[in-house]
């Protein structure tokens, strides 16, 4: 990465599909690509992808363009994933069962450690081989099982109260599906992930090709 650089948090989005892309890739046997076949295939130009990965140093050789296997393993070292992350789900609605039932975690090295609860009908149950725990001993097990990210999937008047905790107990990351925004500490990181936004980006991109097409049958 370039010195004192500040990378933008839509740069860094995309990253991830970047690595998707360069996966799919690595699968069919593809050595090198180009900005412009990887423009072609992403959906990016050429000059934004270049551009993006100039914030980082650069990876491709003019003329010759980017080695795959190299442009994944980089990115990927980018983005943290070239490590183990243990994690905890907090609230075991249903969105904190469908988490913790999502396998494809374990397989790029973030793994639920365990589960935690206040429903005593739900303690000492497990799902997908995981533990449920008593939501009261959350700090102590935080502390003591050295726990990366906490993952929030409580109601919303909860939220905040269960990442004060969270933070207290020393994670360095919180994956936040409550519908509300939360408030940490400078060295916590953050990702407020709302459902609702995106169904509603949705529609919005719906209703204007609705619009368009109904301007051009006029």
């Amino acid at each position: 990465m370039k010195k004192d650089a500040k990378i933008s948090n839509a740069v860094i989005k995309r990253l991830p599909r970047y690595r998707r892309y360069l996966r799919e890739l690595q699968k069919k046997g593809v050595d090198k690509i180009s900005s412009r076949e990887f423009s072609r295939l992403i959906g990016y130009t050429a000059s934004q992808i270049r551009q993006d990965l100039n914030s980082f140093g650069g990876f491709g050789q003019q003329g010759y363009g980017y080695n795959v296997d190299g442009l994944y393993n980089e990115i990927s070292a980018i983005l943290g994933l070239d490590k183990h992350y243990k994690m905890v789900v907090v609230g075991v609605g249903n969105l904190g069962r469908a988490i913790a039932n999502y396998t494809s975690y374990y397989k790029t090295g973030f793994i639920i450690d365990t589960i935690f609860e206040v429903s005593p009908a739900i303690i000492g149950n497990s799902i997908n081989g995981v533990e449920v725990r008593d939501y009261d001993h959350i700090v102590e097990y935080v502390e003591e099982n050295d726990i990366d990210i906490g993952i929030i999937c409580t109601p919303k008047e909860v939220a905040q109260e269960v990442a004060d905790k969270l933070c207290f107990a020393g994670v360095r990351g919180i994956w936040n599906f409550a519908p509300v925004d939360l408030e940490v500490p400078d060295y916590v990181a953050l990702e407020n992930v709302h459902i609702s936004d995106s169904l509603h980006a949705l529609a919005y991109h719906m209703n204007k090709q609705s619009k368009e097409q109904g301007k051009k049958d006029k």
